[in-house]
């Protein structure tokens, strides 16, 4: 005779399920920066970057303007047009940088639409804000420390050779250094820009056409129309177009902001101020449409 006995709990043939690993927010950032630095377009950025900023840096603080027979000789600048001269030598890399980091930034996030794994992305991250939220900082942070390296890397090159064009930097002048932070943080703002306007286009054609566009082709149109027309409105709409606002960031300059003749001039503050706003607004407009739009 058998006795049949029943399982107790420990017995049990049910399979065990592990519980799924929490998704947080800082193993969204280490995702992004995997995707940001497994491509080879953030490489040849950055080298491009550090190449032409170095490249034209020297080019600057060694030529000097040819004397031509007849005219005056240039008087002696004073100080603070030294340090001006050296600020504007030393962040030549803003004024060409920002394209470049402009592309890196439409890249960033249309390069994910353009292969189709914007949806394994969003299938791990479901809300999807925290993906944008992620990859724009870690856009953010490279573009500071490569704005950083560069100008300040272009500086400490450069300086050395401008007393030869009787140019003196003065490392202590706080709006110099001022003005070389702002270069950077000009690059940041810009690059997230072109981000948030990847996010948007998501095409990565068209978002690049679309940021370079705004910032190189709507100034320049404005700028014509001023100055064909002489009319205040248009002056005023190009100050405040990004590249023109946060030019102010990256001058050297102590002025404050005022309106002369109807011309609205901005000072590094104002134009920072505004530039943020740009940011800020396409931003917003980004993530409301990646909410609200299929991938």
């Amino acid at each position: 005779m058998s006795t049949t006995v029943a399982p107790t709990p420990a017995q049990s043939t049910a399979p065990v399920r592990p519980h799924a690993p929490k998704l947080t927010f800082g193993g969204i950032l280490r995702s992004e920066w995997i995707k940001l630095f497994t491509l080879r377009s953030t490489f040849w950025c950055i080298v491009i970057i550090v190449l032409l900023s170095v490249g034209f840096g020297l080019l600057l603080s060694t030529v000097t303007a040819p004397h031509r027979a007849g005219e005056p000789v240039a008087a002696a600048l004073t100080t603070a047009q030294q340090q001006a001269q050296a600020v504007s030598d030393a962040t030549i890399g803003a004024a060409i940088g920002e394209l470049v980091l402009a592309v890196l930034g439409v890249l960033v996030i249309s390069g994910e639409y353009g292969t189709g794994m914007i949806r394994s992305t969003f299938a791990a991250v479901p809300k999807r804000l925290p993906a944008l939220f992620g990859k724009a900082i870690v856009l953010a942070v490279t573009s500071l420390v490569v704005g950083l390296v560069t100008i300040y890397g272009t500086a400490a090159i450069i300086f050395p050779l401008l007393p030869g064009k009787k140019i003196h930097p003065d490392w202590t002048d706080w709006h110099l250094n001022l003005a070389l932070i702002g270069g950077a943080v000009y690059l940041t703002l810009i690059a997230l820009l072109a981000f948030s306007i990847g996010a948007i286009v998501r095409n990565s054609a068209g978002g690049i056409a679309a940021a370079l566009g705004l910032i190189l082709v709507v100034p320049s149109v404005f700028s014509i129309v001023a100055g064909t027309t002489g009319a205040a409105w248009a002056q005023n709409v190009a100050n405040l177009l990004p590249t023109s606002a946060g030019a102010h960031l990256y001058a050297y300059a102590t002025g404050k902001t005022e309106t002369v003749s109807g011309i609205l001039s901005l000072d590094r503050t104002a134009g920072g101020l505004v530039l943020l706003a740009w940011v800020v607004v396409v931003f917003i407009i980004a993530a409301v449409q990646l909410k609200r739009r299929d991938a």
